[in-house]
Formats: C-alpha cells, structure tokens, sequence
C-alpha cells in the first residue's frame, strides 16, 4: 500500500504527540496499534517520541483513516524521512542518547 502522505500537517503531528502525552505510552500503543520505537526517536520540545506510532497516529487524525504499522516503513526513508519533511527533528537512538541532556538528568 502506498500511502499519501499529503494530508498530514505539522499539526497533525502535534496532536498526535498531545494524544501519546495524555494517554501515556502503553494506552497510545493499545489504542492506536503501535509499538515502542528501537531505533529513532522524534524529538518535540526536548521530549522522545516514537516516530513511527506518531506519523501513523498523525495520519490517522488528518484523514480519518488508521495505517497498520505494517502499511508504511518506519526507518529512515520511511516515516523518519517524512517527519522530517515536516520540519520535525529525528535520531538515531543510540547516538542521540549518549548526547543529549535528556538522558543527563
């Protein structure tokens, strides 16, 4: 399946990681179908996302529509590529936790 991403704003981003903050982690996961992310993490306001649950989230919230996790890829040509596009910063995890203060505190 070849997914438009189109619909999907910076703002529908940022809902979708208001939704993963109310809800926390395990209820984000369980309501929307996704997993913890092991290998990027989408960074807003110094806090880590998983970029993939938040891009499918997101697209969900733009078009009404919910993606499987196995619709779209993930890595870096997959949803960390299109987070991006949209102006977002993502990591690699393992080089990104050994720099940041986040992981300092």
């Amino acid at each position: 399946m070849a997914v438009n991403w189109d619909p999907v704003t910076p703002a529908d981003v940022q809902r979708a990681v208001q939704e993963y903050d109310r809800l926390g982690p395990q209820a984000f996961f369980a309501a929307h179908g996704y997993a913890p992310t092991t290998t990027y993490d989408l960074v807003v306001n110094e806090r880590l996302y998983p970029p993939k649950a938040i891009l499918g989230t997101a697209y969900e919230l733009a078009t009404g529509q919910r993606l499987s996790p196995a619709d779209f890829e993930g890595g870096k040509a997959g949803a960390v590529k299109i987070l991006e596009n949209l102006g977002f910063t993502v990591h690699p995890r393992t080089a990104y936790h050994k720099n940041h203060s986040i992981y300092r505190k």
